[in-house]
């Protein structure tokens, strides 16, 4: 299946001429529809903005050419573009999904995540998607008549389904947790699967960590080229280029392997759902919702590849011992800086004050968690100099 090749919109596909709405009504935006009008106001976001400066997996300082969380978003949303037009989906409602999935994600990455997590156990825990749709419903302050960004329904129904059908967790909250009360609101039935777009972005994630960890890796000298034959289908695809291409350096090499891989697994998905559509002949998005199954997938032998790509990356990569130590510390600057704003509130900036900040220790320690997941990875470490007398490296 060429890529390049756009199929024609599908009946099960996502209209921005139907879309459920917003939950605060507005006008009708002049040229442009209801889901290129997400994409605009996710780009425009300041959450957007802070991306560039969020760790992928190398912290912001130690090269201008790893990935950060904006080139990955970046990246991801290239994808999820890529597979939407293939399959025939709403391209821009695959783009706000893939440009808004990371918007939550806290300093530091996932390690950042596991400190919040920590910190806020007692208090409903922390999520980074579910983050994602605190900041879009909630935090960012930019409009005069509502918080957030007031994104269409489909668009805040694919941030709680980012990974599926969604189930509240078990634990403790104060008051109903977000993504019930958008839900609701909204008439999002949180049993169902998200319509294929949103399916689209979540597998794009898959592809683009897979491929572009890859990339960063080899150019952190973590592993070599030779070292990914162990998996068959990186195998296959640098015999063929070294066949071809008996002369080709280093870097070409790696340039190559990576754009052979997207496109191998872009085709896989392609093909996969596909026969997953023949098989339910899905008629509406609603049918996509309630077919018991996620549409978009990689065939079994993608996903075993896609496994052995995470189980090489994992203690190569994840947890190679320089990079595990980073992230340790990476984690202590944020349950320190967590504590430091919990104890002393009055020292978060005056529109981060509220009276119910104040008063009650539930709402004082989220509200600590979300200024704290907003801040960049520097930002996070000049506060951490500013309160505490040693201050991580992170080198």
């Amino acid at each position: 299946m060429a890529i390049e090749a756009a199929s024609p919109r599908m009946p099960y596909s996502c209209d921005p001429t139907r879309s459920r709405g917003r939950l605060h009504l507005e006008p009708l935006s002049v040229g442009r529809n209801a889901f290129r009008r997400d994409c605009d106001r996710i780009i425009h976001a300041t959450a957007f903005r802070r991306l560039r400066h969020k760790t992928q997996v190398f912290v912001f300082h130690e090269g201008d050419h790893y990935r950060t969380r904006l080139t990955h978003t970046l990246e991801v949303t290239q994808i999820a573009r890529a597979l939407a037009r293939t399959l025939g989906l709403d391209e821009d409602l695959a783009e706000a999904l893939a440009l808004s999935h990371d918007l939550g994600h806290p300093p530091f990455g996932h390690a950042g995540e596991r400190a919040l997590d920590a910190c806020l156990k007692a208090y409903g825990g922390f999520d980074h998607n579910i983050q994602t749709l605190r900041v879009v419903a909630e935090l960012e302050q930019r409009y005069p008549e509502f918080d957030g960004l007031n994104l269409t329904i489909e668009t805040l129904e694919g941030i709680i389904k980012h990974n599926g059908p969604f189930r509240e967790p078990e634990q403790p909250s104060k008051g109903p947790r977000l993504p019930a009360r958008i839900a609701k609101a909204g008439g999002i039935d949180l049993a169902l699967h998200a319509p294929m777009e949103a399916q689209v972005a979540a597998i794009a994630d898959d592809i683009a960590y897979d491929a572009h960890d890859i990339d960063d890796g080899l150019r952190a000298g973590l592993f070599t080229l030779d070292a990914l034959t162990d998996i068959p289908l990186l195998a296959k695809i640098l015999t063929a280029i070294r066949d071809r291409y008996p002369a080709l350096d280093a870097e070409r090499t790696v340039h190559e392997l990576i754009r052979r891989l997207i496109g191998a697994m872009i085709e896989d998905v392609g093909r996969e759902t596909a026969a997953r559509v023949t098989a339910l002949s899905p008629a509406t998005p609603d049918d996509v919702r309630r077919a018991g199954r996620t549409m978009v997938a990689f065939s079994e032998p993608m996903r075993a590849t896609d496994a052995a790509i995470k189980g090489f990356l994992y203690p190569r990569m994840y947890r190679q011992e320089r990079i595990a130590r980073i992230m340790r510390d990476a984690e202590a600057v944020v349950a320190d800086l967590h504590a430091h704003f919990v104890r002393q509130p009055e020292t978060l900036p005056a529109d981060w004050l509220s009276a119910a900040g104040r008063a009650d220790e539930a709402s004082r320690a989220r509200r600590a968690g979300d200024f704290i997941a907003g801040m960049t990875d520097r930002y996070a470490l000049v506060e951490h100099a500013r309160y505490f007398d040693s201050t991580p490296e992170l080198r």
